[in-house]
């Protein structure tokens, strides 16, 4: 398949060492829907050679911190951190392209309530999460 990939002028590549480990790609390219893409291969996969489960969790919840960055920051780079974070696993991950969208349920200034899916290039629901994600203020940024 090739790529799904949006215009790469709303991309985020490489920008924390998890990301380049596994690999993903943040897309920003909706103004409410934070979004994670990953060309699944050998790398990825477990013993079961399906999605390993701790790599579909880190992609669902970097999909929710972005669509929470995405309510404040239309660059999606707003600093936000998982509270609590549930996953349901649902089908199994196979090779090819998935992506992991969040969407905010609700929630106010500070704290959101945000859920995700991930999805195989086929339409194939393979989990979702729920989460509770806090803006971190401004004044605790580092300057």
């Amino acid at each position: 398949m090739t790529s799904p990939l949006p215009d790469e002028r709303h991309l985020i590549r490489d920008e924390t060492g998890t990301q380049t480990l596994i690999g993903y790609v943040v897309d920003v390219s909706d103004p409410t829907h934070g979004r994670c893409w990953l060309d699944l291969g050998p790398q990825h996969l477990n013993r079961h050679d399906v999605l390993h489960g701790g790599i579909t969790t880190a992609l669902l919840d970097n999909a929710s911190g972005t669509t929470g960055s995405l309510t404040v920051d239309n660059s999606g780079t707003a600093p936000f951190l998982t509270i609590s974070m549930t996953t349901q696993f649902l089908a199994p991950g196979l090779p090819g392209w998935v992506c992991a969208k969040g969407t905010v349920t609700g929630g106010g200034r500070s704290l959101l309530y945000i859920t995700a899916e991930l999805r195989h290039e086929t339409g194939t629901l393979i989990a979702t999460s729920t989460g509770v994600f806090k803006r971190v203020p401004q004044e605790r940024l580092a300057s």
